[in-house]
């Protein structure tokens, strides 16, 4: 994977994003950052640029917590792009209290798994025509203590932090393994990390602040943005993982996730009722 190719990463303004973004550009790969806000975005492209100095890094706009603005940055990306040969879908978030995307999902569920969900769906066309490919979905060990709540997956009784993010995250995971089934024999290949605990912004109210002096404390006991980015950038660009698909890594390895990621009932239920709630199921 390097010059030629064209790579994707969410979340690309700030973290393990821009640390991904700096060094896939520096493999001369045509690097496309997926931000939420223009000036933030406009900034990070030039440290990109400035670091790796690369003049393939391009900034595109995208709220993973709207389906709309999933739908329309895909079909502006087919216009602007004619292959993806790598789909890093970093973007996460955690955030104190119950909050609702756009279209009325809770928060975390809705950017970290429907709102990757749908964009990953939307790209594979794109992805299985630039075949070998990769996509990267950046889990967390979290998944550990997630459960799926059918019943409630919005979590509109009983809402817990830790619950939602659980929850995300577990769902990332499912998603990986059903989807590496799916594209079996494509070319495509599937993988998910855990990047380990990272200081990041993730998880800082940037309208209250709550969650910065917690991770002020916590950081040096942290891994650096960049350090927390080497697998995800591994898993896209590697020769060693040219062909491993459906597997969670951590530190470059593979490893088990938990017993209930490997639920394929569950697995399959998750992506049916993913379908629905993105409205992949009527573009059938």
């Amino acid at each position: 994977m390097s010059e030629g190719h064209v790579a994707i990463i969410t979340g690309a303004n700030s973290g393990m994003g821009k640390a991904t973004s700096i060094e896939l550009a520096k493999t001369g790969a045509t690097v496309v950052m997926v931000c939420r806000d223009q000036s933030r975005g406009d900034e990070a492209r030039k440290e990109v640029q400035a670091k790796s100095g690369s003049n393939h890094v391009h900034l595109m706009l995208c709220d993973l917590g709207s389906l709309q603005s999933i739908r329309d940055f895909c079909a502006q990306f087919k216009q602007r792009f004619q292959r993806l040969d790598m789909l890093v879908n970093n973007a996460g978030v955690v955030l104190p209290g119950r909050h609702e995307t756009k279209d009325g999902f809770e928060l975390q569920f809705g950017v970290n798994h429907l709102g990757h969900f749908l964009l990953t769906n939307l790209l594979l066309d794109l992805l299985r025509a630039s075949a070998p490919s990769r996509i990267v979905n950046v889990s967390s060990g979290a998944h550990k203590i997630g459960k799926i709540y059918f019943d409630d997956v919005n979590l509109t009784n009983n809402y817990r932090v830790w619950r939602a993010y659980g929850q995300s995250k577990l769902a990332n995971i499912l998603f990986t393994y059903e989807l590496a089934d799916r594209l079996h024999g494509t070319g495509v290949t599937v993988n998910c990390l855990h990047p380990g605990a990272v200081a990041t912004h993730m998880g800082v109210n940037r309208e209250t602040g709550f969650g910065t002096l917690i991770t002020r404390l916590l950081k040096p006991f942290f891994q650096t943005a960049e350090e927390g980015a080497q697998t995800a950038i591994y898993l896209a660009t590697s020769p060693d993982v040219r062909d491993v698909t459906g597997k969670y890594f951590y530190r470059k390895k593979p490893v088990t996730s938990s017993k209930k990621s490997h639920d394929k009932d569950l697995a399959k239920k998750l992506w049916a009722l993913s379908e629905e709630m993105t409205g992949l199921a009527t573009d059938k």
